[in-house]
């Protein structure tokens, strides 16, 4: 029985370091797939998207009236057409030289910051030249990098205006947060819609009350004389029906007299507003009703059932929320360069930093076995599924491995073996090592001396995992997973395993 059940744990420390370190495969279509999942590696190990931002040093035509108001204009007039109508060209920097301040510089560093902060991207490096005002940008390479990349240099600037007269009624001034919300009609079937909410601060909120009470829908209801005269003519009716107009022609073959008649008709007159985000036209709309509340949730695109199309939407969605709370940028920037550099640390580097680390574990092995006897075997057995357990733990605990995590999964390797030893020696200390019970006050003994010393290497550890630096963070998960590994993996399986073996 003591056999058996000692069997059955090789097996299963066998089976877990079979998985960790080659896998599970299955056939997708014509190929075989690992479905473990793989590292999450940082930027020192997997390389990263560089994005070079230039502050735009180009002009743009601006035509003016005789009081030096621009004007806009859908096509492009010619020299006799802006001197007929008393206009004047100008040529006008997209940047003026007052904006080009080191001051501005920094701000739009941080609020490029802020947009990839609220985009999920956790681990990011921004850098600014005092001098150029260039920003380079550094962000891990993934599926979503280019729409991170495509949102970088948008100014942001947010307007809502008249759609007649063109006059600007709010701004970015007066939004409070921007965020996305999605949600279903449950009496239909047309699926779920993603809205972009914006809400507005408390100046922000009286304007749009103002607005959504002016910018509405009315209905004007006007009387006209109408003469009439029938003789074999066709008269037309028109009747309205749910702002639907429907011709009926009905023609009297008898002979009239002329007739005067007053007929009521209604006309629909609409104020509308235009919102536009860095002058392009986002959609032109009234008001049903006023809204007190200080928030406007756009529709953006229609009500899907397709989870593809749902997640392109909600993307789409979140990149201009992001732009619109974090502010418009005070300089307009162009990408000037955008590349993909691998890292300086290639997998020939850790391929031979892990045979290194495995010849010395080897080592390891063989002076326990050589001090330990049997109980040093078994002991080699757990550790070596322990270090399985801990590679597959920080895969899906989405652990980003930096540098700095493969020294933390070092250290944490170092202290297992530690611990392991600690543990062996206080067993072979009792007066029978043999004898459960002496077995038991080894274990409990180890525990203790052990851990009591470790404390302050925990505190260091909680506090590195909670540091908003990547490569920080990234040594102080590794060692926090590793640690309560230690704890656990060796008090179920190692202490369990050596328990068994002294069992009469």
């Amino acid at each position: 029985m003591k056999k058996i059940k000692i069997i059955t744990m090789i097996v299963l420390i066998i089976l877990i370091t079979m998985v960790s370190f080659f896998g599970v495969y299955t056939q997708v279509q014509n190929r075989m797939e690992n479905q473990v999942k793989e590292y999450a590696l940082d930027m020192d190990l997997d390389g990263a998207r560089y994005v070079r931002l230039s502050v735009n040093k180009e002009s743009t035509d601006v035509i003016k009236d005789a009081n030096g108001n621009e004007v806009e204009t859908e096509e492009e007039m010619t020299d006799e057409q802006l001197a007929e109508n008393g206009y004047t060209k100008e040529s006008v920097p997209n940047n003026s030289e007052d904006v080009l301040t080191l001051e501005n510089y920094e701000k739009s560093k941080q609020i490029i910051g802020e947009r990839l902060e609220s985009q999920g991207v956790g681990e990011y490096e921004i850098s600014v030249d005092s001098e150029t005002g260039d920003i380079l940008v550094q962000i891990p390479e993934n599926q979503n990098t280019d729409n991170f990349v495509s949102n970088m240099n948008t100014v942001g600037k947010f307007e809502m205006i008249d759609a007649d007269t063109k006059d600007v009624l709010m701004d970015n001034q007066d939004i409070k947060l921007v965020n996305v919300m999605y949600g279903s009609n449950s009496s239909t079937s047309s699926g779920t819609t993603v809205y972009l909410n914006i809400e507005f601060n408390k100046e922000g909120s009286k304007k749009l009350a103002e607005i959504s009470k002016t910018y509405v829908e009315s209905t004007d209801t006007t009387s006209e004389d109408t003469n009439t005269t029938a003789d074999n003519t066709t008269n037309t009716e028109n009747t309205a029906t749910d702002n639907t107009t429907t011709e009926e022609n009905t023609t009297d073959n008898t002979n009239t007299t002329e007739t005067d008649t007053t007929e009521d008709s209604t006309e629909k007159t609409t104020k509308e507003i235009t919102l536009k985000i860095d002058d392009q036209e986002i959609m032109t709309t009234s008001f049903d009703e006023p809204i007190e509340n200080g928030k406007l949730q756009l529709s953006m695109g229609s009500a899907t059932t397709d989870t593809k199309t749902l997640q392109d939407n909600i993307r789409q969605t979140s990149a201009m929320a992001s732009v619109l709370d974090s502010g418009n940028l005070p300089i307009q920037y162009d990408i000037t360069s955008n590349e993909y550099i691998l890292s300086d640390v290639t997998n020939t580097h850790i391929a031979y930093l892990a045979i290194a680390v495995g010849m010395i574990l080897f080592i390891g092995f063989i002076i326990l076995i050589v001090r330990y006897k049997v109980n040093g075997l078994l002991s080699a057995i757990a550790f070596i599924g322990l270090i399985s357990l801990y590679l597959l733990v920080i895969r899906y605990t989405n652990v980003s491995v930096s540098i700095q995590g493969i020294v933390g999964i070092i250290v944490t390797i170092v202290l297992n073996y530690i611990f392991i030893n600690k543990l062996l020696s206080s067993i072979k200390k009792s007066e029978d090592s043999k004898k459960l019970e002496n077995v038991k006050e080894g274990i409990k003994e180890s525990y203790k001396a052990f851990f009591i010393k470790l404390i302050p290497i925990c505190i260091s550890v909680i506090v590195f995992c909670f540091i908003n630096w990547t490569t920080i963070s990234s040594f102080g998960m590794v060692m926090f997973w590793g640690i309560v590994l230690i704890a656990l993996y060796n008090y179920l399986i190692t202490a369990t395993m050596l328990k068994v073996k002294a069992e009469k």
